[in-house]
């Protein structure tokens, strides 16, 4: 695991079209039914959704040329996220592997969730990245443990989509988490957790990291 994510707030919110309190936080728009995962950011499902940007570097500093606009439904089963990343160039893992978990993915251009529901322990959340060639990996970190990797052997059952459009330059991912991976609570509208996304894009010598 590279670093203790930053903590905003990702509200649940029974209402459609919800909007952002502020910057911290991110309304996620409830939706009665479960859907077929994808991409299709002009689909019902998604149009239907509230929005953040990541938009900004670690230090705060704006990053306009990745502005990556992030999406979310939730239904009482399943959280739902979209991201559309823009690029300039992809740096893709060679001999990609879209069936099996691909440790250490953060490695390669990535788009990442993190989200807790522990306030009391902020060394204790999950992780889960896609990248543009639909791999995946979830993890259940615990920061206390004297080996805290072993955290990738988790299986949180979650899936993910993903495209890469060359002529827009962006590329598309989706992931859907079931609940009951993340929190022992049934989820309700109101509910708060802590999360942070992230993307990673570019090679190790001229990395660039986008938060929200």
């Amino acid at each position: 695991m590279k670093r203790l994510f930053a903590s905003c707030l990702f509200l649940l919110s029974g209402t459609i079209h919800a909007g952002t309190a502020d910057d911290s936080t991110f309304r996620s728009t409830y939706a009665a039914q479960d859907i077929a995962l994808d991409t299709d950011v002009q689909s019902a499902f998604w149009q239907g959704a509230s929005s953040v940007y990541a938009e900004v570097d670690p230090w705060g500093h704006p990053v306009p040329a990745y502005r990556t606009r992030i999406s979310s439904r939730w239904t009482k089963k399943n959280l739902y996220l979209l991201y559309e990343c823009p690029y300039e160039d992809l740096y893709l893992k060679p001999s990609p592997d879209a069936v099996n978990e691909t440790n250490e993915l953060w490695n390669w251009d990535v788009a990442e969730l993190f989200i807790g529901s522990d306030f009391n322990n902020i060394r204790r959340y999950y992780e889960f990245e896609v990248s543009p060639q639909q791999e995946w990996i979830d993890l259940d970190v615990n920061l206390d443990l004297p080996d805290h990797t072993v955290g990738w052997t988790w299986n949180s059952g979650f899936q993910v989509s993903a495209r890469i459009d060359p002529n827009a330059k962006i590329w598309y991912a989706a992931m859907r988490i079931p609940f009951k991976a993340i929190d022992r609570r049934r989820p309700v509208a109101g509910r708060i957790f802590r999360a942070n996304l992230f993307r990673s894009q570019g090679p190790p010598h001229r990395r660039i990291e986008i938060e929200w």
